[in-house]
């Protein structure tokens, strides 16, 4: 397979290659907040800091956390007794922090605030006697943390319009339903209206739970897909609000691939492409969006033009331990 060649090797000007770039993109308020707990521990407490799973779904972003100190662990009993302790921005099951209080464990909790809001209407609805019908990935940290809110059998999980008509639920439970936050709008709108459909009585939350900031992202690749012969999503094979961006962008018909670098990048699909659209996942710093611009431009000469879906304002507060 052979790479473009570069203007030098061949003393022809560099074929064109518009860029459409998403916005907004990349880092959420979430992971900024997530990844400052992690940075100002660090300062505060010294190293090592501890993290349980990764702070945020991005090898760049653990790796710049490892050099400065940090030790990502898998469970608590990894963790020594003398150390602080982060918790990751997808949420922990309770257990997890009432495991560190039994140890006498220091913590900080990176969860994201939109995440916690969730955990907080689940237990509001099994205050109220409702069933909890949730709609996420199963395995997802996120969904493990929410649905470790609540006593086991008092939650139960879904993934697809098909995974509804299988419920088998007793004709006179009061149910509710929550959403993970990472999910395709479009999707989980197909399911919200399959449960409606069938538990004709079921509550759903005040406003819906898929953060702005995955709704927003989602929003910026449908602008750019369309105009697109291929869209490159940045991000982590294991982050769930970067997968749902490539499939957004199929889903329009548009050739996506998601990669983790610019290193990713295969030259042949640039093969017949005269427009690329560009973004990021949330957990996704700029620097990579930019290492991504700098390697097209490496074998075509990039005009790059911004579209812009909303304008993104929201900041979350650090814990009060990291500001007092």
């Amino acid at each position: 397979m052979n790479a473009p060649f570069h203007a030098s090797e061949t003393g022809d000007k560099l074929p064109a290659l518009k860029l459409l770039v998403a916005a907004p993109r990349g880092f959420c308020a979430g992971v900024d907040r997530a990844i400052e707990i992690v940075e100002r521990a660090l300062e505060r407490y010294g190293a090592p800091v501890y993290v349980r799973h990764e702070i945020v779904h991005n090898k760049y972003v653990v790796d710049a956390l490892k050099a400065k100190g940090a030790i990502f662990v898998e469970e608590l009993d990894e963790v020594p007794g003398d150390a602080l302790v982060v918790f990751s921005a997808h949420g922990v099951p309770k257990s997890v922090p009432a495991e560190a209080e039994r140890r006498k464990l220091l913590y900080l909790d990176a969860t994201c605030p939109l995440v916690s809001k969730v955990h907080r209407q689940a237990e509001r609805q099994i205050e109220k006697g409702r069933h909890i019908i949730f709609i996420g990935h199963a395995g997802h940290p996120e969904v493990i943390g929410t649905m470790g809110q609540v006593e086991p059998g008092q939650i139960t999980l879904v993934e697809t319009v098909e995974d509804v008509a299988k419920l088998d639920l007793p004709g006179d439970c009061e149910l509710s339903f929550l959403t993970q936050t990472t999910l395709s709008v479009d999707d989980t709108a197909e399911v919200i209206a399959a449960l409606e459909a069938r538990f004709p009585h079921i509550v759903g939350p005040k406003a819906e739970d898929i953060c702005y900031a995955t709704s927003n992202r989602q929003a910026a690749v449908k602008q750019i897909a369309p105009a697109s012969d291929l869209v490159l999503v940045i991000g982590a094979p294991n982050s769930s609000n970067s997968l749902r961006l490539v499939e957004v962008a199929e889903r329009l018909g548009t050739s996506a691939h998601l990669i983790q670098r610019a290193s990713e990048i295969d030259p042949a699909w640039l093969e017949g492409v005269g427009t690329i659209g560009l973004t990021a996942g949330a957990s996704a710093p700029e620097t990579l969006v930019r290492e991504v611009v700098a390697r097209l431009s490496e074998w075509r000469s990039v005009e790059e033009e911004t579209f812009t879906a909303v304008e993104e304002k929201m900041v979350f507060k650090l814990p009060r331990q990291l500001v007092e």
